[in-house]
């Protein structure tokens, strides 16, 4: 199949590899010049710009863009997607953005003959070096099941969420927990290491008692207790606090539309946008516990 992938970098570079490892053809597009070289050397074919990809002969166009402005201008800018895309190109979207916009851009695609999904992910970059990510899948029946088998090249999970934004919905769900949790960890953790009580032992207790969940079974954030987490490796890589940061804004602004509370998450948010003017913004989020660990 003829692929246009536009956002090569640190999920899509990988997600484009695994097209390429699996005997697809690839146009890719990225401001990054060593990005495009990186898929280059790859066996992909750089392409220009975003247009320059809509003109090409490809099937279908996946796009992993940093934010929602860079995916209206990249669809609905003059010289976007849908100005050149010829109809019936399937559209993929795996940027994590707000559901009204994906909505809102999944709708001018359709008026332009194009089915359109969004598609965000979950995993990470090891997931997408993996091909283990979990797509969360917002758009018709017919255009998820058209999709799904490209989506299975590049993850192990694909989940269809209903309609066009939900998704989007599932992601900032899921990532405002997620937020949420790694703070109650990094709480728990930090008080009963000042109690007196070592790190892995109380971590074995927590993950064998009702306080289970992944922030402390998986990627526990005291330094030590899980093995390769980015809290033992001095909290570099991974999701970094600044990309948690983004997300819990997404979920903030969404409730705002829709008149929903969400009091945890608005807290959460603004103890990693203090954790984040501090200069901390490019470590793992699971850093944050920071904020609360007493230093040696």
């Amino acid at each position: 199949m003829h692929i246009g992938f536009i956002g090569l970098g640190n999920m899509g570079g990988p997600m484009a590899h695994n097209l390429l490892k699996a005997g697809h053809q690839l146009y890719g597009f990225d401001l990054s010049a060593t990005a495009l070289a990186t898929l280059s050397a790859a066996g992909g074919q750089e392409a220009t710009s975003p247009a320059a990809i809509a003109k090409a002969d490809v099937d279908l166009i996946i796009t992993m863009l940093p934010a929602a402005a860079h995916v209206r201008e990249v669809y609905l800018g003059d010289d976007g997607l849908l100005a050149h895309a010829r109809s019936g190109v399937l559209l993929i979207d795996s940027s994590t953005i707000d559901p009204m916009t994906a909505r809102q851009v999944a709708a001018a695609a359709a008026n332009n003959g194009n089915p359109m999904i969004d598609a965000p992910v979950s995993g990470g970059t090891q997931g997408a070096a993996a091909g283990t990510l979990t797509f969360m899948v917002g758009g018709s029946e017919a255009d998820f099941l058209q999709a799904q088998p490209i989506l299975a090249v590049m993850g192990k999970n694909i989940v269809h969420c209903g309609g066009s934004g939900n998704g989007q919905v599932a992601k900032v769900a899921n990532n405002m927990l997620l937020g949420i949790s790694m703070i109650g960890v990094a709480e728990a953790m930090s008080l009963g290491v000042a109690l007196g009580m070592d790190a892995k032992v109380l971590a074995g207790v927590i993950n064998s008692s009702s306080g289970r969940c992944w922030s402390s079974e998986v990627y526990n954030p005291y330094p030590g207790v899980v093995e390769n987490s980015p809290a033992s490796r001095g909290y570099r890589g991974g999701f970094g606090t600044d990309l948690m940061l983004k997300d819990l804004g997404l979920a903030s602004e969404a409730a705002k539309q829709v008149r929903q509370p969400v009091i945890l998450g608005a807290l959460a948010q603004q103890l990693y946008q203090a954790f984040s003017i501090q200069g901390q913004g490019a470590l793992d989020f699971s850093a944050i516990i920071k904020l609360y660990r007493q230093e040696e």
